[in-house]
């Protein structure tokens, strides 16, 4: 039996952002049908990991999205598997070191370029043409995607 070839959902990732979606949303539902999870469940569950974690601005949520894609095809439920523990946590660095390679940094406030500090507001900004425009977010989705292909669906035939 042949494989089928896996068709790059990249620019799906990014296109969802402009859709309104916050970037975990865009990045985990794009993605999560691959391991098993429908969009609905997907969106809802990476819905409070956008902006930085609740518009915190801290680990980046497509970073987040990452390593709880990452935690569907590998991750352990096992609380005494210390191997498989490893497994998971050494698969999330491998990914997070190559998105830090590409932007220096897994920090939503330092990718925005943000003063150091907790956002004070939980209300999100309005989405204009102004707002996408001054957004590096796409650019960070994409990267985030791709490091999702390469990594966790590139499976060798």
């Amino acid at each position: 039996m042949e494989k089928k070839e896996f068709e790059s959902r990249v620019e799906r990732a990014a296109a969802t952002f402009a859709e309104g979606y916050n970037c975990a949303q865009s990045v985990f539902s794009t993605y999560a049908d691959c391991f098993g999870m429908d969009r609905e469940t997907a969106l809802r569950m990476s819905s409070a990991m956008g902006a930085g974690v609740g518009r915190m601005r801290e680990v980046c949520g497509a970073v987040s999205s990452m390593a709880m894609l990452a935690g569907l095809k590998e991750g352990n439920a096992d609380p005494h598997d210390e191997e498989a523990k490893e497994h998971i946590y050494a698969l999330v660095r491998q990914m997070s070191a190559r998105f830090r390679e590409a932007y220096g940094t897994v920090v939503c406030r330092e990718l925005l370029g943000l003063e150091e500090g907790v956002e004070e507001s939980a209300k999100p900004s309005i989405r204009t043409p102004e707002y996408y425009a001054s957004r590096p977010c796409p650019g960070i989705i994409a990267c985030a995607a791709r490091i999702i292909e390469e990594t966790l669906l590139n499976e060798e035939p």
